[in-house]
């Protein structure tokens, strides 16, 4: 079966034709650091350094940059289990996001949670969740907490083309259409799922269409390109952030390597991945795009990218040094029936 994202995402709309010097490198900047953090995961995984489901992000990465450049103090953000790249777009620290990886005391969640469950309260960034479209709901509770308490803060609830035909995404629509809550609904379509593409797995492939029968308005959006996602984003964030409800952004991207670690993907060919690698990397259209505006040169970018590999190599240092978790962990953060009570 030929891949419907062969060439250019289908449905998806273009980027805008102008951004500011500053604002390209910060994107370059932030992709660069999620990739490069991601393939240092990947190396880590293979030599045994990293346990359990790592689920990596690379060819995503401009999905979660650019939506995360339209979000203002206050607002939060929740994800499934692949979710390295939404935390370090989150601002946090890619020492503490890397020590987790590799079970040490160091970690966001003490070492106690591993790849797929990280939380920091302090960036709004609420998991990190493994169970498969679980976030949703909790992305909605979110925004009817906002509504409840009177703000104007927005949720971002992320979830994958295969979570989209999960019951509970449906349940949430249909409250957050009802109630008019502020989320943002980002479906991360990077075509497979686990391991089945959206064309064997869904009736409907365009999934932005699936909030109609919520009346939720939506849209497809070429998720591989990182100014198409900021424009998408800002107008779905300040449709929510405006008081008229929940807002569907699906992201046509793509992921380069397996569903996980262990998953060797071949329910693809290779010259599917090398083409959209070849024609539709988030990072190197961007780079172009810099260079031929004539921000930077292709010296001063892998200046950028040099900088870059030195800070995760800092943090895949700091993540190898920091000692394991003391037994006592295990009797803390757990929610415990109390004798008398």
């Amino acid at each position: 079966m030929e891949h419907y994202m062969a060439t250019k995402p289908k449905g998806a709309k273009k980027a805008p034709s102008k951004a500011s010097k500053a604002e390209l490198l910060e994107f370059y900047r932030a992709m660069l650091l999620i990739r490069r953090f991601e393939e240092k995961a990947g190396q880590l995984y293979g030599m045994g350094k990293i346990a359990g489901f790592c689920h990596l992000y690379i060819g995503q990465e401009a999905v979660v940059t650019g939506m995360q450049a339209c979000l203002k103090d206050g607002d939060q953000v929740i994800t499934g289990y692949r979710d390295h790249g939404h935390m370090l777009a989150c601002g946090l620290d890619p020492k503490g996001v890397m020590a987790e990886l590799t079970g040490r005391s160091g970690g966001l969640s003490k070492g106690k949670g591993g790849s797929m469950h990280m939380f920091s309260r302090e960036k709004n960034f609420f998991g990190g969740h493994g169970i498969v479209g679980a976030q949703v709901p909790l992305g909605t509770g979110l925004a009817f907490a906002n509504k409840y308490k009177g703000g104007d803060n927005v949720s971002l609830a992320y979830f994958g083309d295969g979570a989209a035909n999960q019951g509970q995404v449906y349940e949430s629509f249909n409250m957050a259409s009802l109630w008019d809550l502020p989320v943002v609904y980002v479906i991360e379509n990077n075509q497979y799922a686990m391991g089945t593409s959206v064309a064997r797995a869904s009736a409907e492939v365009e999934l932005y269409k699936r909030g109609i029968s919520f009346e939720i308005e939506g849209e497809a959006v070429d998720g591989m390109d990182v100014l198409a996602v900021k424009e998408a984003g800002e107008k779905a964030v300040k449709y929510a952030r405006s008081g008229k409800g929940p807002y569907i952004l699906e992201m046509k991207t793509y992921r380069y390597r397996g569903h996980s670690m262990s998953d060797p993907a071949k329910y693809r060919k290779r010259e599917e991945v090398d083409d959209i690698r070849t024609h539709h990397d988030p990072i190197e259209g961007l780079k172009g795009q810099i260079i031929e505006a004539g921000h930077a040169t292709e010296d001063e970018l892998k200046n950028i990218d040099k900088e870059i590999k030195g800070i995760v190599k800092d943090a895949a240092d700091f993540s190898l040094e920091s000692p394991e978790p003391d037994a006592s962990e295990l009797w803390t953060d757990v929610l415990r029936e109390v004798e008398g009570v």
